[in-house]
């Protein structure tokens, strides 16, 4: 039987590998010791219930396979190599290692109880502050700045944001600039956009202590708590001094095929934050492209080709700012962009955060 070793049990990794599982001898080797729900973190970062709501067992996920925890030193070849454990060979690798995000949108740790214990801590620190500065006025400060707001309703936050507009990636239309703009007015929230700091608070992010800081016009923001909200990277570390080194770019994503191949391979693929595809890093982007992967090697393990493509998908924003604001821009059948409002973003994501999705999907009650 077949070997897949799927490196990275994120969206896109525990698709490939529930979906493989029937077909061949699955490997799925993951750093953390739980699935992490990212969408659900910010809300995590607030709440005590969430704070377990996002780790989940990987336990029940792969019925023939098995799920490895161990970190990924190198790949070489097929061959994929794990700090402390024997290499394990494979005919087919798929790469699917994610991105690091500062705290509290993604977790650095491996362990969960090292996790929760620094989420408490941030609670702690929370309920003792009363004001915080958010650096970033892209989807996740605007998110977080929404799930602070609903949680610790006296806090005073501040947005800074380098660029002259909130949301400054391209992709969002004006429309929902300005409806974002509006209900974080509604929120009393501070933004400072056309603005960029001369320098960062002296405290590590999530850290209590008072500072004030100045951006590089010369006005002043006072906070007790920052948090950086920008910084995304491709973890593809493990990938450095490999002969797949020269089909790094240098933000770290991999380049692709169309069939998610590495370009110039038979046998390893890439799927998710960290390939070059040119859509935005979302979970249901990875997942979709998780699918082609699953049909690619379906079709190998048949003796076909690796056929199917992978078309980036209509962009869908769904920003909640809060579990009872927020605002989506939806693309609808014939092609135009729709802007929903508060009610319709929190009856898509906003007060579930897809966790009963989620859970259906690792076979978790």
């Amino acid at each position: 039987m077949a070997r897949i070793v799927v490196v990275g049990g994120g969206y896109g990794g525990v698709t490939v590998a529930k979906g493989l599982d029937p077909l061949a001898d699955v490997v799925l080797v993951e750093q953390k010791d739980q699935f992490v729900h990212h969408a659900a973190a910010l809300r995590a970062a607030v709440d005590d219930v969430w704070e377990h709501t996002v780790f989940m067992p990987y336990s029940n996920l792969l019925e023939r396979g098995r799920v490895v925890q161990g970190t990924v030193s190198r790949v070489e070849g097929t061959t994929v190599h794990v700090f402390g454990q024997d290499p394990i060979e494979a005919d087919y690798v798929v790469l699917a290692s994610g991105s690091s995000y500062p705290f509290p949108a993604k977790y650095s740790s491996s362990r969960t109880v090292v996790a929760k214990a620094r989420l408490e801590q941030l609670h702690e620190n929370l309920a003792a502050a009363h004001s915080v500065l958010l650096v970033g006025g892209g989807t996740v400060g605007i998110e977080l700045t929404g799930e602070l707001a609903n949680a610790f309703p006296d806090l005073d936050i501040t947005i800074v944001e380098k660029a002259d507009s909130i949301l400054s990636t391209p992709g969002y239309t004006d429309e929902l600039r300005s409806e974002m703009a509006r209900q974080l007015d509604e929120l009393g929230v501070r933004v400072l956009t056309g603005s960029e700091l001369a320098y960062l608070p002296p405290y590590n992010v999530g850290e209590l202590g008072r500072f004030t800081v100045h951006t590089k016009a010369g006005e002043a923001v006072e906070g007790d708590l920052w948090f950086q909200c920008y910084g995304a990277r491709a973890n593809t570390g493990y990938l450095d001094g490999t002969d797949y080194a020269g089909l790094l770019h240098p933000d770290g994503t991999i380049r692709v095929g169309a069939n998610l191949l590495l370009e110039g391979h038979r046998d390893v693929y890439a799927i998710g934050d960290i390939t070059d595809v040119r859509e935005s890093k979302r979970a249901d982007a990875a997942r979709q492209q998780a699918r082609v992967v699953i049909a690619n090697i379906s079709h190998q393990l048949e003796g076909g080709a690796p056929d199917v493509t992978y078309q980036p998908t209509k962009e869908w924003v769904i920003l909640p700012l809060g579990p009872n604001l927020g605002a989506s821009q939806l693309v609808d059948e014939q092609g135009e962009t729709r802007i929903l409002g508060p009610d319709q973003t929190a009856e898509i994501k906003g007060t579930d955060l897809m966790v009963s999705v989620i859970r259906s999907q690792l076979n978790l009650p």
